[in-house]
């Protein structure tokens, strides 16, 4: 392995380490950074949109923030780079206090992403979220009333 690719691999990983610590420590403006302007973004896995960046980060913004408690772990990253394009996949766990509950619940599943080397570094140009699992969800009447609240 040359030292380009061992730097773009750890560049790439640091990208979906930075989305994790955006989305838990509730930092939108760093989240938006980690995505490029033209970025489509997938949740539709979790009942979320599938739309452009800023429209999908306002949506987490609004939904994320009524949770007490979120912790995203990105582990398993594999990228295929291809010049300045990296198709990459990693695993995510994320454990999360909903509102009003006493338990916590948790989800788990796959990060696709197509990633761009840009001046700035590497980018997200697209994600989609494959959630595989989900413990302990909320019920159907909860979730709505959830959805409800974060559309508020």
């Amino acid at each position: 392995m040359d030292v380009q690719r061992i730097s773009d691999e750890l560049e790439i990983a640091a990208v979906l380490h930075r989305y994790a610590r955006a989305v838990d420590t509730r930092d939108w403006d760093l989240l938006r950074s980690l995505f490029t302007d033209d970025a489509c973004l997938d949740y539709s896995s979790v009942g979320g949109p599938a739309a452009g960046r800023d429209e999908v980060c306002s949506w987490l913004e609004r939904s994320l923030t009524v949770m007490p408690m979120t912790q995203h772990l990105v582990t398993n990253i594999e990228a295929a780079i291809d010049g300045d394009t990296a198709t990459v996949r990693a695993m995510f766990y994320n454990p999360m206090l909903l509102p009003g509950a006493t338990e916590t619940s948790a989800c788990g599943g796959y990060y696709h992403h197509v990633m761009v080397r840009t001046d700035s570094g590497w980018r997200s140009r697209q994600l989609r979220e494959e959630n595989l699992w989900f413990d302990n969800p909320p019920s159907p009447r909860r979730r709505a009333e959830l959805t409800e609240e974060a559309e508020t």
